[in-house]
Order: C-alpha cells, then sequence, then structure tokens
C-alpha cells in the first residue's frame, strides 16, 4: 500500500538486511507519557525486553546462519537506546560497546508537549490535542515535529543502509520506516504497532517481526 508523502516503498539496497529493535520500556512508556527527546532511562522490565531481543537476534543468526559480528550496529544516542544495544550485543554474545550512534535515529519530538500524557494534554491544549487526533501524520506539535518531518529525516539516513545492519531506535522510527520500507500508507504509519519485547527484520519491500526469546 503506497502513502503519500513521495517517501513510502523505498527498498532496501540488493542483499541488505535492516533489523531495528526498540528501546526497552521506560517508566513513561508504562503511563504512556510522550517522551520523544527526553532521556528518560529503561526501568527493569525495559532491560529484561533488551536481553530478550538479544538472545533472540542470536537465536536468529544461528537459524539463518548469519555471522552479526559482521553487521553494522547503529544506535539512537539517547540513553534507552544505548543501554537496548549494550544489553542486547552482550547477550548476542557480542562486546556490549561495539556500536555507532546516529543522531538521525533519535525519536520524533514533542517539543512542548514531551512530559505530558494524552489526557493531560487534552486538558492542557485542547486545540492541539484535536489537531493531532484529526492528523497523526502531519501535525506538528509546539516546537515539534511531525511524523512527516520524521519519515524525511529517516529517509536520509536509509539511504546511507548500504550493508546488513542492526539498529536500536524508537517507536517512531520503527513506524516510519514501516512506511518507507513497505509502502504502509501515511495515514496508518501513526498507528502501527512499535513492540518492545521483539525485533523487525526488514529485506526488500518486505518485513517480518521476531519474538523475543523468554529467560531460562
Amino acid at each position: 500500500m503506497s502513502g503519500d508523502s513521495g517517501f513510502t516503498g523505498q527498498a532496501l539496497a540488493h542483499d541488505v538486511t535492516l533489523i531495528v529493535v526498540r528501546h526497552g520500556q521506560t517508566d513513561w512508556n508504562a503511563v504512556a507519557r510522550l517522551q520523544g527527546r527526553q532521556d528518560i532511562p529503561l526501568n527493569a522490565l525495559g532491560r529484561a525486553q533488551a536481553r530478550g531481543n538479544g538472545r533472540a537476534l542470536g537465536e536468529w543468526a544461528k537459524t539463518e546462519a548469519r555471522d552479526l559480528a559482521r553487521f553494522r550496529f547503529v544506535s539512537s544516542p539517547l540513553s534507552r537506546a544505548r543501554e537496548t544495544m549494550e544489553l542486547l550485543r552482550g547477550e548476542a554474545g557480542l562486546a556490549p560497546n561495539d556500536y555507532t550512534r546516529d543522531t538521525r535515529l533519535e525519536e520524533l519530538t514533542f517539543g512542548d508537549w514531551e512530559g505530558l500524557t494524552l489526557k493531560e494534554l487534552k486538558v492542557q491544549d485542547p486545540t492541539g490535542h484535536a489537531g493531532r487526533k484529526a492528523n497523526r501524520w502531519g501535525h506538528v506539535p509546539p516546537n515539534g515535529e511531525s511524523y512527516e518531518m520524521l519519515s524525511k529525516r529517516i529517509a536520509g539516513w536509509l539511504e546511507t543502509v548500504d550493508r546488513d545492519t542492526v539498529s536500536v531506535s524508537h517507536g517512531g522510527v520503527l513506524r516510519v520506516l514501516f512506511g518507507l520500507i513497505c509502502g504502509v500508507a501515511d495515514t496508518e504509519v501513526p498507528t502501527l504497532p512499535a513492540h518492545q519485547d521483539r525485533f523487525v527484520v526488514f529485506s526488500g519491500q518486505s518485513a517480518r517481526w521476531y519474538p523475543a526469546v523468554e529467560a531460562p
């Protein structure tokens, strides 16, 4: 399904695999607080999710006969993504700190709304809340960023993915990648699931979720 922004259906380079992991849960995620660029750390469940994804990634590599040491690993610079990356790599049998950071992979910023729940937003900024509800793709929060803006930022990063890559980033980033790579309609992108206990393997113009392995 095609979107309307001109950035959907952007297939990966030939024979490139892109694995995308959303960071583990934070206390703000647990209460549905708009997080954006706020540097909120993982909670205990988030760390367990990151480790589970590391084990699952190791199992995926064995099943697919892939050498993770040959992949590029890149993370959003926000601490919740970096800690997820380091826990994941450790569980997958790799040196925890051997990865790069890219600011383009930072989360969608909600600007002045960061720190609010949607219930609080409806009270404090009813006009903005209504605008967001009417147009999740294009609405720009005060001093913030729309999904459309995020998609353009991530499209620029995606053009640099020229080898097998594992990326740890955020829910908004993961959603727009489904639009960019798989051609999901712009109107549907903001409502896509962005699980924290599994990862997505993108190849060509297709995507597949892999569940995390339970701790023994």
